[in-house]
């Protein structure tokens, strides 16, 4: 009898809208049915006792380290914790051996990776789900968490526009691909050199998403219900200066927000760089919402986490 082939969550572009929709529906459930117990607590139906979540590391993480190892837990489970320089990944092993060696003593893995190409390996290669904790291509958990805030303020996402700002990066791929999925309107504003892909935005098209490109980020601002930016330089750019030369006049600043409506919201992933693709002023300030995004990256996960097991 042929097994089940696993749930891997590797692009928001390859999962249905209506399982998209299950997922926050069921972040927002988990989240309301913590209220009360303390952080270390268990779910009450904890259903993942016995089982084991592996993360791999390739890149530096705070909020995608705690979050996945948290919802875990709370879910009833256990965690597994390595860098590839932990592991035999590290020193040349194959991404496939990996993939089948992990498959056999652990149930689940999470991966923060360089490469998106060696996270499809993987998944290639593996008999359990793996789910894509960041890639240079996209970021697909932090988009999800990143609805649910946006959900959580009274927004319908159906009708929102949403303007990105700066950098055309691996999360702008992700906000591209959820606008397919849940019917945005996403206004991207970059500098020339630093848009997506025509090939991205033309996938994306194709796949039902409402797009436009604006060269000037007040005019992308204007009327807009939602803020977003992110770093401008990342972990291993290493053109700083000539990003940061570039990428300025993308600053979200009072400026922007006041041209946004009145109820706009800010969004960004952080780390933040206060000064550079943000002012202080608007990430601290009242419509800005990035610890509400960091927190539910711990509930969108667990409703990943069920979604790929299908508990």
């Amino acid at each position: 009898m042929a097994l089940t082939p696993p749930k891997h969550f590797l692009s928001l572009s390859d999962i249905p809208a209506s399982e998209l929709r299950a997922i926050l529906d069921e972040a927002r459930r988990r989240k309301k049915a913590r209220a009360g117990l303390a952080k270390g607590m268990p779910d009450i139906d904890a259903p993942f006792l016995g089982e084991c979540l592996a993360m791999i590391f390739e890149k530096n993480s705070t909020r995608t380290r705690f979050s996945f190892d948290m919802a875990m837990r709370q879910l009833g489970g256990q965690t597994i914790v390595a860098g590839v320089g932990d592991m035999q990944l590290g020193r040349g092993e194959t991404v496939e051996d990996t993939a089948k060696v992990l498959s056999r003593l652990v149930d689940v893995i999470m991966i923060r990776a360089k490469s998106h190409y060696d996270v499809v390996t993987l998944a290639r290669n593996a008999t359990v789900p793996i789910i894509n904790g960041l890639t240079n291509y996209n970021h697909p958990c932090q988009i999800m968490a990143d609805l649910q805030t946006l959900e959580e303020r009274g927004k319908n996402l159906s009708d929102m526009t949403l303007t990105w700002v700066g950098d055309g990066n691996n999360v702008s791929v992700s906000f591209l691909h959820a606008a397919a999925k849940f019917g945005y309107h996403l206004r991207m504003s970059t500098p020339t050199s630093y848009g997506l892909s025509g090939q991205v935005l033309s996938a994306a098209e194709m796949a039902g998403a409402k797009v436009s490109l604006i060269a000037d980020p007040v005019d992308a601002c204007r009327d807009t219900d939602v803020v977003i930016t992110d770093t401008f330089v990342s972990m291993g750019d290493a053109d700083a200066g000539r990003r940061l030369r570039d990428l300025m006049p993308w600053q979200v600043t009072d400026r922007l927000m006041e041209a946004a409506k009145p109820d706009a919201l800010f969004l960004h992933c952080l780390p933040a760089h206060r000064g550079e693709e943000v002012s202080a002023s608007v990430i601290d300030g009242p419509q800005s919402v990035v610890f509400d995004e960091a927190e539910n990256r711990l509930h969108t996960q667990k409703a990943i986490l069920t979604w790929c097991l299908d508990a």
